[in-house]
């Protein structure tokens, strides 16, 4: 069993998929680090700062539909069947 990320409008883009399957990860930290591997410098460019490589704050990560920020940040534990989601900045009005 594996962690299942789904990404949406640029990280969509930035990765060619809807949604990836990723196994050997404990962390929200080593699902980032296995991305960019991945999908190189494009999601990297949109998922950290290009001056620190701190995550970008106007990146939206959730787990099981709750927010890093709620969470443990990037030290977040995962597990099989865990759902993360990767999104840009959502307004409404």
């Amino acid at each position: 069993m594996a962690v299942i990320v789904k990404f949406f409008a640029g990280f969509r883009e930035a990765t060619g998929k809807r949604q990836e399957s990723i196994e050997g990860v404990n962390n929200a930290a080593s699902l980032l680090d296995e991305l960019v591997r991945r999908f190189g410098e494009k999601l990297a460019e949109r998922l950290y700062s290009s001056d620190t490589r701190a995550l970008r704050k106007t990146v939206n990560i959730l787990v099981n539909g709750r927010g890093l920020d709620l969470l443990q940040k990037l030290d977040t534990p995962l597990k099989d069947g865990d759902v993360v989601a990767i999104f840009p900045p959502v307004a409404g009005g």
